[in-house]
């Protein structure tokens, strides 16, 4: 066995391992146990990752483990990146969960499924079967949803998401299996081996394609297969939202990857349809502008974080689909460094994903509400929360020097220089692609500055937010490992090239040379300067110098500013209109912040608005008070999926009559669909 094959037993022996020991010690250290065996796992999955991205291939059989088909798995560059994400992941929600759990999250059940769900995340890319696919996707169903429901004792709602989030993962795990199932029939095995020597009729390639992408695009959050999303996120204990939002995900994109550009390559005489990746770029467009919208307009802090995974997975499909489609226009180069933006994108939306999840909890494990409008004054509270907060706003606005505006500058690269020879398709998808990102990227910005302005500055608007304290020493050091993440992903992003370049090659064979397609950075003088240099296309930026100038621009301006106040300074009143000193219901909140671009958007959001005007009981024309009451519904969960529930319950009503309690009727059922099933059988050749 060599060193990913050992790593990673090692770690799926320690979430092993904590599994069972938590249940057996006492309450009061059983967070830690749980936390600490969580990110030691995580830190040697990384490790297993590192190394398989490192070009350190492995594979193992294991016979005996499953029936019939026994245990296959495998580590490539490809998977040991999604490995590597996920160990990163684990190792900061494993050190913020020992401080997040004391706070009535310490029991049995929830602090034993903790590594077991990391194990199952570390499981799923290093499958190199159905069956072991399918078993490992299981489990990460199954472990998640406990997880989803550990609060369910405390808040109605989180029965309502765990609904949600079990109908539609285990949906779309009937789609993968349905579409895994019949490429597997058509290879006449279920190794992912036999699966690449796989030729399938036209037909039955597709159905496969989108079979699969159906079922891993609902576990991405992909519009319109998202509902459970902004339900379960925002449920859950923010460790492990922040261990769903920024891992789990992923796995869905992982899903999409491995099964359009790996398995199916070989049953793609000619190279896949365009179809496949324009159909893959449109759904990642829509996500993405539509999960910032809602996002924007979201008065609840975790919902909002939640919208935005919808986004950002968005973004990463939108790489993946150009990527593709790039292939099949003889694009290599192009379609190489479209992967390497979406791979990249993925490693930079965990990293401050992560991060932000985490703040979110501190602030809910500080004032008992998720509620932007009833925040606020938490920077004099929570100082070290609020830095690290915007730290992670930063990153997800897609603003140098944060490390999501790297991904995003390379996508951008990867579309606009596109644009001139990619077909009538891609005249028509390409400047529509490169528009969704950059209004994307512009909407995050508002999205975040009211998250942060309203949250964490001004005054506080409830008792909660003014009571509140910072958080206990491991979440502030959960959150300070993922800040330190984005902070080197942002300054550095040129050292994980060589391995991203080697998971491209694994999908694009021939499409990527040994370090990428982004040249000069893995040694030698580009190395000392950061610099990220695009071989055949006008592109150069220098992350490290790009922070330096912003560095030096605030010291000069604060510098300034000081100057000029030393000169002289005059205190006085700031002018109130006449009506006194300021309060805290003067203050913007969330939901006036975001009722402008409401406005812009109307037509799309749909919000729904109501005010209510209470008179005085002496007199009609005088007001005691004015309430108004704003709701922007998810209108796609409104026009898509109510009416399916509306049918799906009409329809379980009627049934009701087919079971009356007559034994004689039930095995009539069992006769005549047995006879109509030997009558198929018998007709089918």
């Amino acid at each position: 066995m060599n060193v990913p094959g050992t790593l990673l037993t090692v770690a799926l022996g320690l979430c092993l391992a904590t599994a069972l020991l938590a249940p057996a010690v006492p309450a009061r250290i059983r967070p830690a146990l749980s936390g600490l065996g969580t990110a030691a796992a995580g830190a040697v999955g990384a490790a297993a990752g590192g190394a398989a991205m490192a070009g350190h291939a492995w594979s193992a059989w294991l016979p005996d483990l499953l029936p019939l088909a026994g245990v296959r798995l495998a580590l490539d560059p490809l998977g040991g990146l999604f490995v590597a994400v996920t160990g990163g992941v684990a190792v900061c929600a494993g050190v913020y969960g020992i401080g997040y759990a004391r706070h009535g999250l310490s029991g049995r059940v929830v602090q034993a499924t903790l590594p077991l769900f990391v194990a199952s995340m570390l499981l799923v890319p290093a499958a190199a079967s159905v069956s072991t696919l399918l078993v490992a996707w299981e489990l990460m169903a199954i472990t998640s949803l406990l997880l989803v429901l550990a609060e369910h004792g405390r808040r109605t709602a989180v029965g309502g998401a765990g609904l949600w989030y079990a109908v539609m993962t285990h949906l779309g795990l009937i789609a993968i299996l349905a579409g895994l199932a019949g490429l597997a029939a058509g290879a006449h095995g279920e190794a992912f081996d036999q699966l690449r020597a796989a030729h399938l009729p036209p037909l039955a390639r597709d159905a496969v394609f989108l079979a699969t992408f159906a079922g891993f695009a609902s576990k991405a959050g992909v519009v319109p297969l998202h509902a459970w999303l902004p339900r379960a996120h925002p449920e859950a204990p923010s460790h492990v939202s922040a261990l769903m939002s920024a891992a789990m995900v992923n796995m869905g994109v992982y899903g999409i990857a491995r099964v359009g550009l790996d398995l199916l390559r070989g049953s793609s005489e000619g190279g896949a349809p365009a179809w496949w990746w324009l159909l893959v770029l449109a759904a990642g467009g829509v996500s993405a502008m539509y999960g910032i919208l809602q996002a924007a307009v979201s008065a609840d802090l975790k919902r909002l974080l939640g919208y935005s995974t919808t986004e950002n997975m968005g973004l990463v499909l939108m790489g993946l689909g150009a990527a593709g489609f790039f292939a099949t226009r003889g694009a290599p180069r192009l379609a190489a460094l479209a992967l390497v933006a979406a791979l990249l994108h993925v490693v930079n939306h965990a990293a401050f994903k992560t991060l932000l999840f985490q703040a979110a909890g501190s602030v809910l494990y500080a004032t008992g509400t998720r509620d932007l409008d009833v925040l606020g004054g938490l920077r004099a509270r929570m100082p070290y929360t609020t830095a690290l907060f915007a730290i992670g706003a930063l990153a997800a606005s897609a603003l140098p020097p944060g490390n999501g505006f790297v991904s995003e500058w390379l996508l951008l690269q990867s579309l606009v220089h596109a644009i001139p020879a990619s077909g009538v398709a891609g005249a028509v998808a390409l400047p529509l692609a490169v528009g969704v990102v950059a209004l994307s990227a512009g909407l995050a910005v508002a999205t975040f500055v009211k998250a942060f302005g309203v949250g964490f500055l001004a005054r506080p608007r409830s008792p909660e937010a003014d009571r509140a304290v910072e958080s206990p020493p491991s979440m502030l050091g959960g959150m300070g490992l993922a800040a330190l993440c984005c902070a080197a992903l942002a300054l550095g992003p040129t050292v994980i090239v060589p391995g991203l370049a080697r998971a491209v090659g694994t999908l694009l064979p021939g499409a990527a040379p040994a370090t990428g397609p982004v040249s000069g950075p893995v040694s030698g003088p580009a190395m000392e300067t950061v610099t990220l240099h695009l071989s055949g296309i006008a592109g150069t930026m220098s992350p490290l110098l790009i922070a330096a100038a912003v560095v030096a621009a605030i010291i000069l301006l604060a510098g300034a500013v000081r100057m000029l106040a030393a000169r002289g300074r005059r205190v006085a009143r700031l002018w109130d209109c006449g009506v006194g000193p300021m309060s805290a219901r003067m203050q913007y909140t969330a939901t006036s912040f975001a009722e402008p671009l409401q406005r812009v958007f109307d037509d799309v959001l749909r919000p729904e608005t109501d005010v209510d005007v209470t008179p005085k009981q002496e007199s009609a024309y005088l007001v005691e008070r004015i309430r108004f009451h704003a709701l922007v519904p998810d209108r796609i969960e409104r026009r898509l999926y109510g009416p399916v529930l509306a049918a799906v319950d009409a329809v379980g009503r009627r049934a009701r009559a087919l079971a009356n309690g007559s034994v004689h009727r039930y095995l009539a059922y069992g006769f005549w669909t047995l006879t109509g099933l030997l009558i198929l059988l018998a007709v089918i050749p």
